[in-house]
């Protein structure tokens, strides 16, 4: 591992916490509020270390599950919680062979200047996942610094928030389940690219979304009541996720039709929070029939819009 330390000289000690944080969910959430008070406590700044790509696309490819937040998403969402430092460690097949006790020594204490580090209750770290807790403790006691797990959290009803059960709710499209879990709605960041124009002509112009990652995870394909959020300001909106069957179109595109924004879109990146699903994609008998269901989906999604959901309170250790 190379010597040289990526965080400031004037940054002599550092509050660490370790994880993929794919979602940045309550749990996460949970995790980095511990993260800033430890780091108050002790007059020190906090870091989050991580990994790009997911680690299971260099362990497991062929398991690898699709991300909840791609690497900008997880950026901002991150720095959303009120991080000082993000760390971002290139996840290598040689990286993968470190073990858990180098990773701690190496990456951690002298690159990072590590004076305290916290855990989620089930993340294991290091060669084959070995940084277990007992682990991490006689290392603590032997390197000086301190260590602390953090509780697992639920929603009242009691089900369990980890990004597993996130993805399952997303890839079903129970986007109230993801949001309560999330605390936010599920969102996906790309740029606005070129469209067929189809939309303008039936009296609902749209934008198309590009995706930054095939490896995002999105919901199933439909027609969904959206918020946008961009440099031009923030925008309630339908957007058809899927085919143009009614055009004999198959490919899977994003297509948003926002209400009250105007101006030139093209190049912007935005952000697309799925708000409701409104139904599913189908094929209309032509143009006219089709602009008539966009009318009602457009009333549909505005009535959506206006529906706020009360977040729940997170249960776990405070």
């Amino acid at each position: 591992m190379p010597d040289e330390s990526p965080l400031p000289p004037h940054v002599r000690g550092t509050v660490v916490t370790v994880g993929t944080f794919d979602g940045v969910h309550r749990g996460h959430q949970h995790v980095l509020e511990h993260l800033r008070a430890r780091g108050a406590a002790l007059g020190l700044p906090t870091l989050v270390v991580t990994f790009e790509p997911h680690p299971l696309e260099i362990v497991h490819p062929e398991s690898a599950p699709r991300r909840l937040t791609v690497r900008e998403e997880r950026r901002l969402a991150i720095a959303a919680c009120g991080v000082d430092y993000l760390a971002e460690i290139a996840f290598t097949p040689e990286f993968r062979k470190l073990p858990a006790e180098a990773f701690i020594t190496d990456v951690l204490l002298r690159r990072h200047r590590m004076k305290a580090l916290l855990l989620g209750y089930d993340h294991g770290f290091g060669r084959g996942r070995e940084g277990d807790a007992a682990l991490v403790r006689d290392i603590s006691a032997a390197d000086g610094f301190t260590f602390e797990i953090v509780d697992a959290v639920s929603l009242p009803t009691g089900a369990r928030v980890s990004s597993t059960v996130l993805r399952e709710a997303v890839a079903a499209g129970d986007l109230d389940r993801a949001a309560r879990m999330l605390g936010r709605p599920y969102e996906a960041i790309g740029r606005v690219t070129t469209g067929g124009g189809r939309g303008r002509l039936l009296g609902f112009p749209t934008i198309n979304l590009a995706l930054p990652s095939p490896r995002k995870l999105l919901p199933p394909v439909g027609v969904y009541a959206v918020r946008v959020r961009s440099a031009a300001g923030t925008f309630g909106g339908m957007m058809n996720l899927g085919p143009r069957p009614t055009f004999g179109d198959d490919r899977v595109t994003l297509e948003v039709h926002l209400f009250g924004a105007e101006g030139d879109w093209y190049g912007r990146p935005v952000s697309v929070e799925f708000v409701a699903r409104l139904r599913d994609t189908m094929k209309f008998s032509g143009p006219d029939a089709l602009a008539a269901q966009l009318a009602r989906d457009a009333e549909n999604a505005r009535r959506a819009l206006t529906e706020v959901l009360a977040p729940d309170t997170v249960k776990g250790s405070t």
